[in-house]
């Protein structure tokens, strides 16, 4: 079931309902049939599997948490062999025909030629963000950083939590396992705030994303018939595509738990005002970057080992976070290109700020702004290899951005907006619409905006709610189209 589809407009308000209305110690078990019922609509077919790996997590850290402090070989031989297991299925069912692709490929680099062995895998929706969330879980009660949950159902619920099970946020144990375990009362204040938050998600979804959606697949499904300033308008409208549709997502997602009263953790907080790669990584999909951080970079070795060593770690968790996205080596790429972006900065930083003392290593805002887009224009170039079908369509497009652009500005101009199949007006259109986007961006890097709202006067408010709702439904009337969310994929 899509955020974005009738089917959920129904869905919602009656979850809402049949949640609040039942009596205080049932909630949790009507929003386990309710996350359960989501997941179904969504991967029927795998929902066995959901259920599969939640007992089998459940049942490895009750198994650790019993165990005696001598028996610290048993617990971790469990901890491994659920983890291999948990892990062995996401492998299976998202990386086997990519593998066996790669490994006919690297031995026709040999003259062995030999037919892949191809299965028909449907990948089962949510599966990466499922297992991560509940393989941290083990891990934390293995570390002792949590206490296992005994109840089955309670666990299922805490997997399967039907706003974030999908695409996330990726959630912590410490932090929404006690929320989904308290009795929860309704907050008005907080369900109006998701609603906000909801409304402005869809608008980065339906308005923006979807929008520049049809003009960068039209560009990305043909690469050798364009250049120049074709390739470059399409790499920009991705960079604010996948932003929009998975922080939209996001806000959908964490503005639908709240009002469950729950709160999900941020997920974005501005990251194209980023002034560093690095930086980036602290603002973009911070429920996964502070996984990786916490589950693979600081297990590597973190920054412990020496300056070598922490370089080294950076690459191999960016390269792990890209083939997490996805089973193609487009996505390796862009993560290992990510990787280097933070070791060639780290490397800098260490030229430039050697002998210096704090006080001497604040920016001034031009050196800001310049670095922010300097970030931009990296990231901008990474999300090539993220969006493009092969490695070798990434490589034309970035060896033929330049093609025709300087000497001859707008008859490239002009040529973009007949290949993109675009007027002036719609190009106009969607640059407002983004620097409404960048506006909104600036202003909630200091305010929780959907909260501050409640201050702003009554008739203010409901022409801004109106006024967005009424953008939503003309935008799909004239034209829009519903993109499945991206992330859906991952």
């Amino acid at each position: 079931m899509l955020f974005n589809s009738l089917a959920f407009l129904v869905f919602l308000p009656a979850a809402f309902i049949l949640y609040w209305i039942a009596p205080q110690k049932t909630r949790w078990i009507v929003l386990l049939i309710i996350s359960y019922y989501f997941y179904m609509a969504a991967s029927p077919r795998y929902v066995l599997l959901l259920l599969f790996t939640s007992f089998i997590i459940w049942g490895a850290s009750i198994l650790i948490d019993k165990a005696r402090p001598d028996q610290g070989a048993l617990k971790k031989g469990v901890l491994v062999i659920t983890l291999l297991l948990c892990f062995g299925l996401l492998v299976f069912f998202k990386y086997y025909n990519f593998a066996a692709n790669s490994i006919v490929g690297i031995m026709g680099l040999f003259s062995m030629h030999i037919e892949p062995h191809l299965l028909n895998l449907m990948m089962p929706v949510g599966i990466s963000f499922y297992t991560f969330q509940s393989t941290s879980y083990l891990i934390d009660v293995y570390k002792g950083k949590s206490v296992p949950q005994r109840n089955f159902a309670r666990f299922a619920l805490y997997v399967s939590f039907f706003p974030q099970i999908i695409a996330g946020p990726i959630g912590r144990t410490n932090e929404l396992m006690p929320q989904l375990e308290a009795e929860r009362k309704f907050d008005y204040d907080l369900a109006v705030s998701g609603l906000r938050m909801m409304l402005w998600g869809y608008f980065k979804k339906l308005v923006i994303s979807d929008a520049l959606a049809k003009y960068v697949d039209l560009i990305y499904g043909n690469v050798p018939y364009y250049f120049g300033m074709t390739f470059i308008m399409a790499s920009v409208m991705y960079t604010f595509q996948i932003y929009c549709d998975f922080s939209g997502y996001s806000d959908i997602a964490i503005g639908t738990a709240r009002l469950f009263n729950i709160e999900l953790m941020q997920n974005f907080k501005s990251p194209y005002f980023s002034s560093s790669v690095r930086e980036f990584w602290s603002r973009w999909h911070i429920s996964l970057s502070t996984w990786f951080r916490d589950y693979v970079y600081i297990p590597l070795g973190g920054s412990r080992k020496g300056t070598a060593r922490k370089r080294l770690n950076l690459i191999i968790t960016m390269l792990v976070s890209g083939l997490w996205h996805g089973a193609n080596w487009t996505f390796v790429l862009w993560g290992g290109l990510h990787g280097l972006y933070q070791v060639i900065e780290d490397v800098l930083r260490g030229i430039f700020n050697k002998g210096k003392k704090d006080s001497e290593k604040k920016t001034g805002i031009v050196s800001l702004i310049f670095h922010t887009i300097l970030t931009f224009g990296l990231i901008d170039i990474a999300w090539i290899f993220f969006r493009a079908d092969t490695v070798s369509d990434a490589l034309f497009i970035l060896t033929h951005l330049h093609n025709g652009v300087v000497l001859h500005f707008f008859d490239a101009w002009k040529k973009m907006t007949v290949d993109m199949l675009i007027t002036t007006v719609g190009l106009w259109k969607l640059f407002a619409a983004v620097v409404v986007l960048m506006v909104y961006d600036w202003f909630s890097l200091k305010h929780d905006i959907p909260r501050e709202m409640s201050r702003w006067k009554t008739p203010v408010r409901w022409l801004l709610y109106v006024g967005v709702t009424a953008l939503i439904i003309i935008n799909k009337l004239h034209g829009g189209t519903t993109q499945q969310f991206i992330y859906f994929n991952f």
